[in-house]
């Protein structure tokens, strides 16, 4: 049974139950808020890290997920892209940056990285964006240990790689990559020093038991990941699940609430399908612990809030944020 005390000393918990998360998950609403904020205000400030997301290749993915219309088994109209050369990307690492981004990720769509000129422009890229003095963020799919290795000594701050959904729900979403291989990937990328940013999807059709145990997989690794991104899924034509409902807000809201119970001092992502919440939604999921978000008008090939909406909702929230973000004047979309 979920014991909550806002008195407790205990800081982190690596040994979640399922039955437990899903108590969690299934409070009344306004309870599970209440809980929520009194650990997001006790381990974090009501600071937002401002997050940029960049495709340097897209299309092309080998992988079958169902979800993704980078993949070669969807009959979405994506068009492949080739990869972006070392300058053009950090061309968009020094806009985001002016834009006040803390955080650039960049994205390729592959399902594992291969050694050669595109990896060896990959550590090019980390490189460069370290020296912009912001965090660099990499999601390429699966990667070896020697990789990894390079990957750290390179300076990459962080290695993206979700495990989408619950171990037993996985198979009816993905069949070319197991569970297993995902988890592997993650730990070369814990053992070679690099922070993790591992989350998931709602709405591919799981079940709320599936839910929780996403959840205790993830508040079960020890270290937490150092990011956490809640993702609601974005319907594409032609992918397998074009045709899936839209989730309701409140349960992003929950999601968002029992990641930060669970995990208290991970930056808990509000990302895709964040267009889709109205500006109440999105200002409770930051009251419930969310801390970090994407700005942008496109996240790899799903849209997104624009940046001057962003910065509205921010400042209205009154939580904390970059100042370039409020100074600048919106470029991204231009370029």
């Amino acid at each position: 049974m979920f014991n909550f005390d806002i008195n407790s000393t205990e800081d982190l918990r690596f040994d979640w139950e399922r039955e437990e998360i899903l108590e969690i998950l299934n409070l009344p609403l306004i309870d599970l808020m209440w809980k929520a904020q009194i650990v997001h205000r006790k381990f974090n400030t009501y600071k937002v890290q401002l997050a940029s997301l960049f495709s340097v290749k897209t299309g092309g993915c080998t992988e079958n997920c169902s979800y993704c219309s980078q993949s070669i088994y969807s009959s979405s109209q994506l068009k492949s892209n080739p990869l972006h050369e070392v300058e053009a990307v950090l061309k968009r690492a020094r806009i985001a940056k002016e834009e006040g981004a803390e955080r650039f990720c960049m994205g390729w769509a592959w399902r594992e990285i291969r050694d050669g000129s595109a990896f060896n422009s990959m550590l090019e890229m980390v490189k460069g964006v370290r020296k912009l003095g912001m965090e660099a963020c990499v999601t390429a799919g699966m990667l070896n240990e020697n990789q990894a290795l390079k990957l750290a000594e390179a300076g990459l701050t962080a290695y993206n790689h979700n495990l989408d959904t619950s171990p037993e729900f996985y198979q009816n979403i993905i069949t070319t990559r197991t569970y297993q291989d995902r988890l592997d990937t993650l730990k070369r990328v814990r053992n070679a020093g690099i922070n993790i940013c591992c989350g998931g999807i709602i709405g591919l059709g799981e079940s709320s038991q599936d839910r929780a145990s996403l959840l205790q997989v993830l508040s079960n690794m020890n270290p937490h990941p150092e990011s956490v991104p809640i993702n609601a899924l974005v319907a594409i034509e032609g992918t397998r699940l074009e045709e899936s409902k839209e989730i309701d807000s409140i349960e992003m809201i929950r999601m968002i609430s029992t990641a930060r119970i669970l995990m208290p001092k991970s930056k808990v992502r509000l990302s895709a399908g964040r267009e889709k919440l109205s500006k109440e939604a999105q200002i409770l999921c930051f009251q419930c612990g969310a801390n970090s978000i994407f700005y942008g008008d496109e996240l790899l090939t799903t849209s997104n809030p624009a940046c001057e909406t962003d910065r509205k909702l921010l400042k209205e929230v009154g939580v904390s944020f970059n100042k370039n973000f409020e100074s600048k004047q919106s470029t991204l979309a231009a370029k």
